[in-house]
Formats: C-alpha cells, structure tokens, sequence
C-alpha cells in the first residue's frame, strides 16, 4: 500500500486555504505542495490541523498522526522563539538524529523518529520546504515502498555566467536553461516561490566549490515536467 504521510504545518500565523487572513497571516501553502509531492513520490499525504506555537498546541496536534507511517512537519525548525517543533514534539516521543545540515536551502532540517515511525522536519520558507522534499522526502518514500532510490535525474551543462567560489554549504541553486546554457536566477532567497516556479532546476554545488567561469560544465538537477506543483 501507499505510505501515508502525516502533514503538521506549524505557526500561528498560518492560515488554511479560504480562512480569512488577519494582517501578518499567510496561507498553509506548504502543506498542499508537500501533498502534491508526496501523491507522486507514491505516498498518500494526511493533512493534519495546523498547530499553534506553543509547546501543548504541537504535542496535542501530534496526536492526530496516529496510524501515520512517516510524520512530516513544516516550520518551527530552526531557533527563533517560535520554532518549537523540537521541544514541543520531544515531550510526547520524538527522538531526533540530527538537526542542521550544511545546505543551502534547507539548512534547520531535523531528523529522527516520533515514536516508532520516521520523523521529518521540513523548515518553513517555502523554497527550502520544497527543496528539501525532493532530496530527503522522496527517498524516505521510496524506502517506505521498498523501493531502491531513484536518484533525481541530473545533468551537467554549461554555464552561462561565471560564479564565485562557495562557501561551506552544499547549494542547490535555482536556475533556468537558456540557449544550451544554465544561469542561476538573480533572486535565490528561500522565500520566493516565484522564483522556484521559474526555474528549470537546481544547479548543484559542492561545499567549497572554486569559482566557475562562463562556459564550464556544473551538474544541474532538472525538472521533469510536473514534477513541481504550480
């Protein structure tokens, strides 16, 4: 059978499709892009009620991933004064492996088991959200499914404008294919899901990777088409 994935979107702030929004609230978009990914990573998503930003809110929402194979959260990752996903959800059986990855997008990622299933903690910028589901929720479904891992499929093409040399994280930047060539956008900040819609993929660079000049090959993780939700 399908792997069903609990899906727990956390904040205060963030609302269900067709709620009204009081200013500073935004839309539970995360939860229905990761529903669309997990339909076709085979799994079968859950969309649990969006949970406060308090310690008892979270464990309670936790509850309603009974007879989930996989819990998977998004937001409340990372060390602000909200970002309690840790600490809310160790109170009731979450047992983390390990939390921050050098990644860009993606960084706060968390995971570990929440109780006897697999645990997942996604940050909450869209882009990272999304990003973050393609290399480490896909495979968790596939493994769920008994599966071998289907890599993402990837290329390598040329560059279209020289590049500095990376820093200490894995980048996966976003990048359109322009005349045989690919260019990273302008804009590469994890909030912007436009930005996301507009690329054709994630040009991937290693940790440390030296400066690239325009023309040298760099290894690019495609789309496929409908990979992405719209």
């Amino acid at each position: 059978r399908r792997p069903r994935v609990a899906i727990l979107a956390t904040g205060d702030e963030v609302r269900r499709p067709g709620d009204p929004l009081a200013p500073g609230q935004i839309v539970s978009s995360n939860s229905y892009a990761l529903a669309a990914l997990i339909r076709s990573f085979g799994g079968a998503p859950i969309l649990l009620p969006v949970a406060p930003d308090t310690l008892g809110g979270l464990a309670e929402a936790a509850k309603n991933a009974q007879g989930c194979d996989l819990l998977l959260t998004t937001g409340g990752a990372s060390v602000g004064d909200h970002d309690l996903v840790q600490q809310g959800l160790g109170a009731v059986g979450l047992s983390v492996d390990f939390w921050k990855l050098a990644l860009r997008p993606g960084k706060p990622l968390i995971f570990g088991t929440f109780g006897d299933r697999p645990f997942l903690g996604l940050p909450g910028n869209p882009v990272s959200t999304i990003v973050c589901a393609l290399l480490f929720l896909k495979p968790s479904i596939e493994r769920l499914l008994g599966l071998p891992r289907q890599a993402l499929p990837s290329v390598h093409l040329p560059l279209g404008v020289p590049l500095p040399a990376n820093d200490g994280r894995q980048d996966y930047l976003r990048a359109r294919r322009v005349a045989g060539h690919i260019t990273p956008l302008p804009i590469q900040d994890s909030a912007m899901m436009n930005v996301l819609a507009d690329a054709d993929g994630l040009l991937v660079r290693p940790p440390f990777d030296p400066a690239k000049a325009a023309g040298d090959l760099v290894s690019v993780i495609l789309f496929p088409a409908g990979s992405l939700p719209a």
